[in-house]
Order: C-alpha cells, then sequence, then structure tokens
C-alpha cells in the first residue's frame, strides 16, 4: 500500500512576533539624568536580542515580526534634544530625521502604534517625527473630528510573510490594529481637544479586527496600549488588555501603559498575551506555530515570553544580560553627544543636595524647589489680579519615585552647580506652568486624592506596606504653602479612578494656612501643572475649580529661571515642610527606596528608620516606625 504523502503547501510553521513598548525614549543604556551607563534600560540591548531571536527563527524556516506597542517618544533627553534641534530648523528645511526614527530603521520595525505619551508634544510636533517611520504606524481608536484632518497615522495595516518551511503555501496576511486610552483626550487636553476624538478601545479592538479580517487576515495582532484591568468591558476602560484579549477574531496582543512584564503567574490568558516592561527592560516574543491546511492558516500552539537584558545578582546589583548593538550605537552616535552637550549646559545652583529617596515618607527638597520656583514664576503674572490678591499655594509631585520603573529610578543631585541635566531630573515630564482658583472643600479633597498613595494601616502592626503600588507615585502632589498631617488609620477617600469610595473618611488632619484652620468657603489659588489640571491623575475635584490665565511657561524653563537667580527667591523657601504622617501607636511599616538613600539616612527623624537590608530586586527596605 502507497502511503499518502500531503501536499506541499500543507504543514506548520513559525511566525515570530517581537515587541517592545514603553520605551520613553530609552533608545541607548544611558541614563542622561545621571550621566552614566544604566544597564537596566535601552533599545541599544534590545537590538541584540532581536538580532539573535531573528537569527534563530530563520534557522527554524520561520518568519519573524517586529512591533512597538507605544509611548516610545517622550521620556528621555535624548527625545526631547531632538524635538527641540527640529523646532530650531528653518521650515524650508527638511530637518534631520529623530533618533528615535532612526532607531527603528535601523532595527527593521514592521509596524508602530502610539500610546499616551506620545502626543504629549502635540500632533504637530509627533507628525514630524513620523514623517520618517520606516513602516506604518497604526491608531485605530483616535480620529479626526474633521474629515479634511490629515492624522499621521493609519487606521490599520496588513503585513504579508512568507513560511520558508512551507514554500508552497500562500503569503501570510497579518493584520495588525492598535488602540491606547480614551484618556489621552484628557491628558493632553490642551494639544488634542477640537482637533481629535478617542473612541473607547474595546469598540475599536472589535471593529477593526471585524475589518481586517474581513479584507482576508489569516492572523489579527493588537497592539493594545493598555493594562491588565478588570475581565469585564466598562465604557471609557484606561486598563482594558482583558477584554481586548477576549475580542473574538484578534489572535495575539502586545500590551503597554502600565510596565508590568507578562507573561506572569499573576495573570494568565487563553491567547498569547506579552507586556514587555519599560525602557527597554524587556523584549516581548510570542511564537505562533500556524498550520495550513484546507481551511487556510491556523494557530495549531503557541508560546509567549519576556526576555530582560539585564538580572540583579544577590546583591541587588544589575549586571548585562546581553551587550549593546554596535548598529544601532553608530546610528545614534551624533544624537548621543548632542544630548550629553545639550544637558551639560550649566543653568544655576543649588545650596543643598536634592534627592527623592524619602518622597513618599519624609522631607523632599527636590519637590521643594520646583515648588518654589513655580510660585516665584507665577507671582509677577499675578499682579494687579483678583487671583493675585488670594493665598498663594505650589502643588508638585514627584516624578522619580522607584516603583515599577526600579531602584536606580531616583533623582539625587549634589549641592552646588546645577546644569540642563539636573532640571530634567526634576521635572521629567514637559509640563507647562498652570494655576486654578479653588476653595477650602475642593482643596482638601485634592489632599485627600493624593493621600490614596498610602496603604491603610491598623494601630499597632507591622507588617503592611506604606505605599499602595497600585497608585502612580507621579499622582501625590504635595501642596507648599499649608501644613498638614495624613492619618493612616483611615481608608482611602478616593479610588484611583477618583470616585469616591469610603465618604466618611478623612485622612488628612490638621489642614492650616499660616497657622490658621482651611474652612471649606477659604479661598487660594494654586499653581500646578498642565498634566493635573487637563484631569491627568483623576482629580475630579480640580475640573470644578477656576482656571487661572496665564503665559505659556514651562516648569523646566520657572526652574532655570530660578536656580540661576533671574526669580527672586520665594517666601515659601522658609516654610516648613508641608506635610508629616500622623503618629500611629505601636505601627510599624515597610517602606523601599534606592539603595543609596543609606547614605542619607541621617536626614530622617531619630528612629524613625530601621535599615532592613537590600532586596533581590535592589531595593532598599526600610522598617518605619509610625
Amino acid at each position: 500500500m502507497t502511503e499518502f504523502a500531503p501536499p506541499k503547501w500543507e504543514g506548520t510553521g513559525l511566525l515570530r512576533i517581537l515587541a517592545t513598548t514603553d520605551l520613553h525614549s530609552n533608545l541607548l543604556s544611558y541614563d542622561y539624568y545621571a550621566d552614566r551607563m544604566d544597564p537596566g534600560v535601552g533599545l541599544s540591548r534590545l537590538a541584540s536580542l532581536i538580532a539573535e531571536a531573528r537569527q534563530d527563527a530563520e534557522a527554524l524556516n520561520g518568519a519573524t515580526l517586529l512591533v512597538d506597542n507605544g509611548d516610545a517618544l517622550q521620556g528621555s533627553p535624548i527625545g526631547e534634544t531632538a524635538l527641540q534641534a527640529d523646532r530650531e530648523t528653518p521650515a524650508d528645511d527638511g530637518g534631520a530625521i529623530h533618533p528615535l526614527m532612526s532607531a527603528f530603521s535601523t532595527l527593521g520595525y514592521d509596524a508602530l502604534g502610539l500610546g499616551n505619551h506620545d502626543f504629549n508634544y502635540g500632533l504637530t510636533a509627533l507628525g514630524s517625527v513620523l514623517r520618517d517611520a520606516p513602516c506604518a504606524v497604526v491608531c485605530s481608536n483616535m480620529h479626526a473630528i474633521e474629515p479634511a484632518r490629515d492624522l499621521p497615522f493609519c487606521n490599520t495595516t496588513i503585513l504579508e510573510r512568507r513560511i520558508a518551511a512551507l514554500p508552497e503555501a500562500p503569503v501570510l496576511r497579518i493584520g495588525v490594529l492598535s488602540v491606547l486610552p480614551p484618556q489621552t483626550m484628557i491628558w493632553d487636553a490642551h494639544l488634542l481637544q477640537g482637533k481629535v476624538w478617542v473612541q473607547d478601545m474595546v469598540q475599536a479592538a472589535t471593529s477593526r479586527a471585524a475589518e481586517l479580517r474581513e479584507a482576508g487576515c489569516d492572523l489579527v495582532l493588537a497592539l493594545a496600549h493598555t493594562g491588565v484591568g478588570g475581565s469585564d468591558p466598562v465604557p471609557e476602560m484606561e486598563n482594558a488588555l482583558c477584554p481586548i484579549v477576549a475580542t473574538s477574531g484578534i489572535d495575539a496582543v502586545i500590551g503597554g501603559h502600565t510596565h508590568l512584564v507578562l507573561p506572569h503567574p499573576d495573570h494568565a490568558f487563553a491567547k498569547p498575551v506579552v507586556m514587555p516592561g519599560a525602557h527597554g527592560s524587556h523584549l516581548g516574543q510570542i511564537d505562533l506555530h500556524v498550520r495550513h491546511g484546507a481551511e487556510g492558516w491556523q494557530v495549531e500552539t503557541w508560546r509567549a515570553s519576556a526576555k530582560p537584558i539585564a538580572r540583579r545578582d544577590a546583591w541587588g546589583k544589575l549586571t548585562p544580560l546581553t551587550p549593546e548593538d554596535p548598529g544601532l550605537l553608530q546610528a545614534l552616535a551624533e544624537a548621543h553627544a548632542q544630548t550629553q552637550a545639550q544637558m551639560k549646559k550649566p543653568v544655576g545652583q543649588s545650596a543643598s543636595r536634592l534627592h527623592s529617596y524619602f518622597t513618599f515618607f519624609g522631607q523632599d527638597r527636590g519637590l521643594a524647589l520646583s515648588a518654589c520656583a513655580q510660585m516665584a514664576a507665577i507671582r509677577p503674572m499675578l499682579e494687579g489680579t483678583e487671583a493675585g490678591r488670594l493665598p498663594l499655594l505650589s502643588a508638585v509631585s514627584p516624578g522619580k519615585f522607584g516603583g515599577r520603573s526600579g531602584p536606580e529610578s531616583y533623582t539625587d543631585i549634589a549641592a552646588g552647580d546645577l546644569c540642563m541635566r539636573n532640571v530634567a531630573d526634576l521635572q521629567i515630564f514637559p509640563n507647562t506652568l498652570w494655576a486654578v482658583t479653588i476653595n477650602g472643600a475642593q482643596l482638601r479633597d485634592w489632599l485627600e486624592m493624593s493621600a490614596g498613595m498610602f496603604n491603610q494601616i491598623a494601630p499597632g502592626s507591622s507588617d503592611s506596606e506604606l505605599v499602595n503600588l497600585d497608585r502612580a507615585g507621579h499622582n501625590f502632589d504635595v501642596l507648599f504653602g499649608l501644613e498638614y498631617e495624613i492619618d493612616l488609620s483611615q481608608p482611602p477617600r478616593f479610588s484611583s479612578s477618583g470616585l469616591v469610595i469610603n465618604p466618611a473618611a478623612s485622612r488628612v488632619r490638621n489642614l492650616c494656612h499660616n497657622g490658621e484652620d482651611v474652612v471649606d468657603s477659604r479661598e487660594f489659588t494654586v499653581a500646578t501643572n498642565s498634566y493635573r489640571l487637563s484631569g491627568g491623575g483623576n482629580f475630579k475635584m480640580l475640573q470644578e475649580a477656576i482656571p487661572v490665565p496665564l503665559p505659556s511657561v514651562t516648569i523646566r524653563d520657572a526652574i532655570c529661571s530660578y536656580v540661576a537667580g533671574q526669580l527672586p527667591q520665594d517666601a515659601l523657601a522658609k516654610a516648613p515642610y508641608p506635610w508629616r504622617l500622623s503618629p500611629l501607636a505601636g505601627a510599624k511599616v515597610t517602606a523601599f527606596t534606592g539603595p543609596v538613600a543609606r547614605s542619607y539616612l541621617d536626614e530622617l527623624p531619630t528612629g524613625l528608620a530601621e535599615d532592613q537590608g537590600v532586596t533581590p530586586h535592589g531595593f532598599l527596605k526600610l522598617r518605619l516606625c509610625l
């Protein structure tokens, strides 16, 4: 009997999807704020992993795709320096290719998704960067309000691959969609309002997946710039990974936005999902073993993984696992040198060391300096106005506070001469100075929302962590010009989405201004940033306050002017630090900070902190006596 031989177009092959996300312009393994190498970040190290993964797939007669899932533009000085240079280029000159696009071109990306932070500089700046994109740039849920408006991205794209193991099989068609949080319209309202609108992510993913299937796609890949969230779809979700994964017609998903590393035992999915950390810490890889038969292409089996570029030893020290790619280093050499030169420009002086190691339980002089700079810049703007006759306050929040960004992600600036890298370290986001008039009741709710950063602590307890890691540290606003305590025996009044969850709770105690209790009817003018007043962080009480028109000034420029002595020293500089944790009988909590904080423990009140050693993740563990 002769055995039946299957047709040559029938069989199984490999499609390997390689993914990056939330690079935040960390193109090289370098910390421009500290002016030193950083083995824990950088597309340049991922590039070596990408090359290896491609070679392995080729050896298996497979095909590869390389995609990015957004938030690639904002976050590192090399990206912002290039944007500044482009603004200074004459309009009739095409301008240099942005280093991000140079990097994506060098590595041969196949599709780029967009994240919320990619819009931090506005549509015009984004379009200027994306004009040199080496591949399709996709955003499936942002749409122009006016049909005539040209947006610098497409709705979906279709990629084609031949599987070498099945040379006579038809081409494999992969549809790519990309979605970002609808809250992007809130966070960058001053740049986007009236120009675009953002559709619900789950609705958009469902519609675009169906369209791609109708267009003949064999597989659909979703670039979902969103965190895990709940399993049930809710309108306008910020973190909607679970319902997107469950969407019919989608075969694989790249997550992002929340800087997690997936796969992880805490999150099980029925489809292949990766979220490769942030800042270039991991390369996401999905291996789809696809079979072609009488019914066309089908996913037979799959494997998802996230490959790190570095690891920590037993002492918490970060060691690289892969080298930087020489080709990418060469492609970015000029941009790197320009960025270093820009970051070394002198701007002024600071009489004290500025660090953020104790920002959640002690004084943060960097925050104090930023608050004074905001206040000094805003006072002359308000002269002769009604807002200027009210008591003035200054609201600031930390930008570098460890957490998911790791134990190296803290501000640490020596006393003495300051340069641009120090200012960028103090203010890592490109926010502008805004102001609002607010009453005492709204002010108290503002502080209550910020105080949600902490876990509830029972008196006498000794095993609780101080900080709630589900809350973003940049939403911990400190209001300088006030004095207040935070009572952690109380539950948080607000959820992270700004909803009242414990109406009777009040963590903010002894709220005073110049020694007087703040009553609900009292009015203040508060200097803060554009992100917060645009709705960032879900501080809903601020949407009811009265905005104060101001000239356009970036907070970085205000800090530069202040430390250079171009603005007078503000009276706020002599005020006491505004807040402290209320004493809690017998309670001890655990707090984590960078290991370098050991050098500054003497700045804390005697007996407050007990050194518990460095964890395997590289953080210094402290036990605090409340």
